[in-house]
Formats: C-alpha cells, sequence, structure tokens
C-alpha cells in the first residue's frame, strides 16, 4: 500500500497510527501542501477531491477521505479490531471519531484557515481566535464522553479507533496553542497513547518529509 500524505496533515495523521495498529506494510508518498502539490495535475489524476491522504491498496485502487480509508481498512484488514464488537458501543465510538472528523477539524484545517486570511482579511491573531473557538467548544464534548470511559483505553486495554481521531487533533491544539487545561482526560488518554509505537511512529515530527528544523529523534 501507499500512502499520499503530509507531515502535518492530520487526516493522514489518522491513516498512520491505523496502519501501524494493524500491523500493515505500505510506502509514504509526500503531497506538500504548503506548496500546493495537492492541486496539481499529477496528483489530481490519482485523487481528483485534490485533498490528503489517499491510499493506493495493494491492487492499485485509490481510496480518499481518511474515514473511508479507516473504514476500509476495518473490514478489508479486521484484527486487530479498532471499533468494540457492542453495536451500540461501535455507534458510540464512531459518534465521536465523527464530531473530530465532521465537526472540529473541518473548521481548522489550512485550505479553511488560508481562506479567511486571503478573502476576507483577517489577521493571524483572528484565525488563531477561530481556530480555538472551534478546538475548545468540540474538545469540552469529548472530555465528557473520554472521562466516562471506563477503561484506560476505548477498546479497555488497547486503544482503536477514537484514539486515532482524537491524537492527531489534540497535536494540532497543542500545534497553534490552544490551552487544554480543562481537559484532563483527553490530555491523559494522548499521553497514554504516546507510550505505544504505533503513535509514536506515526507522529508528524517522525514523517520522512519533516523539517529537519522540527524533526524529533
Amino acid at each position: 500500500m501507499r500512502l499520499y500524505g503530509y507531515f502535518h496533515s492530520s487526516a493522514a495523521y489518522r491513516v498512520r497510527i491505523a496502519l501501524g495498529l494493524k500491523g500493515l506494510d505500505w510506502e509514504d508518498a509526500v503531497v506538500k501542501l504548503t506548496d500546493d502539490e495537492q492541486q496539481g495535475d499529477r496528483y489530481r489524476a490519482l485523487n481528483p477531491q485534490g485533498l490528503v491522504p489517499a491510499l493506493e491498496t495493494d491492487e492499485g485502487k485509490i481510496l480518499g477521505q481518511s474515514t473511508a480509508i479507516l473504514e476500509w481498512l476495518e473490514e478489508a484488514h479486521p484484527k486487530p479490531p479498532l471499533y468494540p464488537e457492542d453495536k451500540l458501543e461501535r455507534a458510540h465510538i464512531r459518534a465521536l471519531c465523527q464530531h473530530i472528523a465532521c465537526d472540529i477539524h473541518p473548521l481548522n484545517n489550512l485550505r479553511v484557515l488560508r481562506h479567511l486570511k486571503q478573502e476576507y482579511g483577517q489577521t493571524q491573531e483572528s484565525v488563531d481566535r477561530w481556530y480555538a473557538h472551534w478546538i475548545l467548544r468540540g474538545f469540552a464534548a469529548l472530555e465528557i464522553a473520554i472521562a466516562e470511559l471506563p477503561s484506560e483505553f476505548s477498546l479497555n486495554t488497547q486503544p482503536g479507533m477514537l484514539e486515532v481521531f482524537l491524537v492527531p487533533q489534540v497535536y494540532n491544539a497543542r500545534r497553534f496553542a490552544v490551552p487544554l487545561d480543562t481537559f484532563p482526560a483527553i490530555q491523559e488518554l494522548d499521553e497514554r497513547c504516546q507510550k505505544i509505537p504505533a503513535f509514536v511512529n506515526a507522529h508528524p515530527l517522525r514523517q520522512p518529509d519533516t523539517p529537519e528544523s522540527l524533526r524529533t529523534a
């Protein structure tokens, strides 16, 4: 498999984590968002949406949208599972994942932040306030749900799809200096994940395209 992504893309970060948790082999294909490579003819020939990530399967099929990729991975490579067995519990975890993927992340991705500046003349300070507003509002609901988890991870002793979605969003919140002091359950779950190789290896500052000035050993 080949993953088309970018080190700072939180959606690509999700897929990297899931590939690691499932122990799958894959190749990295960099699409540099800051140079708008995702809008170029070469990449759009693969993924007409012009977004990352895209995953090329072993059969040469191209999948777009991180949520769809993750659902395909769960179906095509069901072990280890990333969702609980119980149907209602699965629905609950899916709802939390969609809260991140549909309600928080789209308002704060690169193209939205650029549009606020370029089309509406917003300053960086205003853009940062916009970013923080949606993180804080979204995390307030997540904090309640995560604090109610009966075990240390969403799959009892193992992380699952909830952590796949949560950890990249926590990273982005810290990257934009959003204060997380009022979300202890979120921070503690993130800290537990950072001890697991799949999360460590997927970290944005450990990717092949990470600028040397940012790289983490």
